[in-house]
């Protein structure tokens, strides 16, 4: 087989090839964005602790039953309180 046989043969391969697009890349999002690791330790803890704390501005804190939006913000800080009246959860969403 000649070396121009062989490029006609390969020519509808590379011809295929221009008509694939790129993947695009997609970054993995944040899943700590709003440092919600750095809370952890409030799980558990009554809920007046939080009174003395500086919490990140636009942080929500959500007791039983109270209606929230249901947006989603990857950067914004939500502790959940339980029945319990301690920390139930820390989360970014």
């Amino acid at each position: 087989m000649t070396m121009t046989t062989r490029f006609f043969l390969a020519l509808p391969l590379l011809a295929l090839t221009a008509c694939v697009e790129p993947v695009p890349v997609v970054d993995e999002p944040d899943t700590d964005a709003c440092k919600a690791s750095s809370y952890q330790g409030l799980v558990g803890q009554p809920r007046t602790v939080l009174d003395t704390m500086l919490l990140p501005a636009g942080t929500r804190i959500i007791g039983p039953g109270d209606a929230v939006t249901m947006d989603y913000r990857i950067e914004r800080l939500n502790v959940e309180i339980g029945t319990d009246s301690r920390i139930a959860k820390v989360a970014c969403y």
